[in-house]
């Protein structure tokens, strides 16, 4: 029997970067926990049709789904959180919804209408919002709105909103978060940016059901009454985010504050009486308590962006949680790396990680990093072109081939060990056009990855154009470095193992996309560990 699917909007006001997304994940946990099935999607106001052509200074990472999709790095919070896989679906950009109602009046689906913002555009967001509810057997679909309401961009986001609680009643429900400031001077909390953004709400057609508060201090029973008054909801609807010590906390925070019950309420749902949070207790504790802590460094050119490796930083909670261990993570600007100051970078660091990107700057410091981390017997971590620099690495000072480079920084090189993938060669449009999604890896029996996974099979993302150039596989083997990993489709590298260091594993895929707080992945607890074992030694 086809489940009658709720749908919740999460909207946001006042100021932007409230942790919308983390609000959503965490209702999302709670509900689950509860026993329902939900899926988390997130729309974006923004007019590209994806974040795939955005730099990390726009937009910070761009997180991948299994089937390919370039994402909001949000997406990454939901798969963390809730343990789902999202998909395409998940994220919609205004660009999208435009680009599918011109494809529409192009094929003249509109029978000569004249289309409009109302009601082609919003009918077809409104259509990506159910068509989530339908295709999968969910009790709530939980959308996030980005951006801040009042912004030009979200107006038709929050008019297909007005239409949806119109036409749904009691199956559809609007939590909106909003700022609740503290004036030091004054020594209060002021209530009024939540009533303006109330009221800029109100303006469009829309009551929010449940307001959610994100302060610094705590709201007294007065300041959720003045709210709750003023923004015409019940008390009980006036939840409390306070700023929390970890993301993690959030959910457990949500629940003594019974956002999930509320949400239950104003849906007609009924609210089961056991909800069973354990694990993540469990996760929160060992996160908090942790008996060691390893220093790891963080290799890359955008590490003074707090979201450009959003999931390589999380990875590391993770993993350091399995193994009752807080990583410090040391941010090491790749264009700062010389061969001159590696031992006073790297000297102190317990294990490396060279991050993936694009494009030649900093590049050479990667190089650097690396051959630091073979030379120290130092365990390594590449992904992506980390996993390229450490070919290159390899080819100039071990196969003495000096000038190896990949062909994306130089074209001429004579030893491209890295080169353009076939299938990539005529492409000419950018967007959407990399080698994207989870593809197939077939692991040898004798590799680190192998003992790692447990098994033969795996599956992992990928975002990448340049691959791994088979023409260099016998000389890698025959000097001490193991292909570890092969897509037996096409028969590309995606792993490569130095044979005599205790741990330096280079990967051409992105791990950190499935790591959850319930299934940390096994690269980051292995790579944990055995940088454990390298400060313990």
């Amino acid at each position: 029997m086809k489940r009658n699917v709720k749908y919740l909007f999460v909207t946001g006001g006042v100021t932007s970067s409230l942790g919308k997304g983390i609000i959503s994940a965490s209702l999302a946990k709670l509900l689950q926990a509860r026993g329902f099935s939900v899926t988390i999607q997130k729309l974006d106001p923004y007019i590209n049709v994806d974040p795939g052509t955005l730099n990390p200074y726009e937009h910070g990472e761009c997180y991948v789904t299994d089937d390919g999709a370039e994402t909001d790095l949000d997406l990454g919070h939901y798969e963390r959180f809730s343990g789902i896989p999202t998909s395409q679906a998940n994220n919609v950009t205004t660009g999208r919804i435009y680009q599918n109602v011109i494809n529409k009046e192009r094929k003249g689906e509109y029978l000569g209408s004249t289309v409009q913002v109302v009601p082609h555009i919003t009918d077809e967001i409104k259509r990506s919002v159910k068509i989530l509810g339908q295709t999968g057997n969910y009790d709530f679909v939980i959308t996030e709105i980005g951006g801040t309401v009042g912004d030009i961009e979200s107006f038709p986001f929050v008019e297909m909103v007005r239409q949806m609680k119109w036409e749904m009643g009691d199956d559809c429900a609007v939590i909106h978060l909003t700022l609740v400031p503290y004036l030091k001077a004054a020594g209060e909390l002021k209530t009024k940016p939540t009533q303006h953004s109330v009221k800029t709400m109100l303006e469009q057609g829309v009551q929010p059901d449940i307001i959610v508060c994100r302060t610094e201090k705590d709201l007294t029973p007065g300041i959720r009454r003045k709210i709750a008054q003023f923004c015409n909801v019940l008390p009980t609807s006036v939840i409390e985010s306070i700023d929390a010590e970890t993301i993690y906390d959030v959910p457990l925070l949500m629940r003594d504050e019974k956002l999930d019950i509320e949400v239950l309420n104003k849906t007609n749902t009924p609210v089961p009486e056991l909800i069973d949070l354990s694990s993540w207790e469990q996760f929160v504790e060992r996160l908090k308590n942790p008996k060691e802590e390893v220093s790891i460094g963080l290799i890359g050119k955008y590490v003074e962006l707090k979201d450009a490796y959003k999931s390589i930083n999380e990875s590391f909670i993770h993993g350091g949680a399995a193994n009752n261990c807080h990583v410090i993570v040391v941010d090491i600007h790749s264009e700062e790396v010389t061969m001159e100051n590696a031992d006073k970078l790297f000297g102190h660091l317990d294990g490396i990680l060279v991050a993936p990107g694009f494009g030649g700057r900093g590049i050479e410091g990667k190089i650097n990093a690396i051959q630091y981390a073979r030379e120290n017997d130092i365990p390594f971590l590449g992904i992506c072109l980390g996993m390229q620099c450490a070919a290159i690495e390899f080819t100039r000072n071990v196969l003495g081939m000096k000038n190896a480079h990949t062909t994306e920084i130089n074209t001429e090189t004579p030893y491209p060990v890295i080169d353009l993938m076939e299938d990539q060669k005529k492409i000419k449009n950018l967007g959407g056009t990399m080698r994207l999604g989870a593809y197939n890896c077939k692991l040898d029996k004798d590799s680190i990855a192998y003992s790692v996974y447990g098994k033969v099979a795996i599956r992992e993302r990928h975002r990448h154009r340049y691959e791994f150039n088979n023409e260099y596989r016998d000389s890698f083997e025959k000097n001490g470095m193991r292909l570890a990993g092969i897509n037996p489709e096409e028969d590309l590298v995606e792993i490569i193992e130095l044979k005599d260091h205790p741990w330096f594993v280079g990967v051409q895929f992105h791990p950190e996309y499935k790591s959850t707080v319930g299934n940390p992945h096994p690269l980051f607890v292995d790579f944990v560990k055995a940088s454990l074992a390298h400060k313990n030694k």
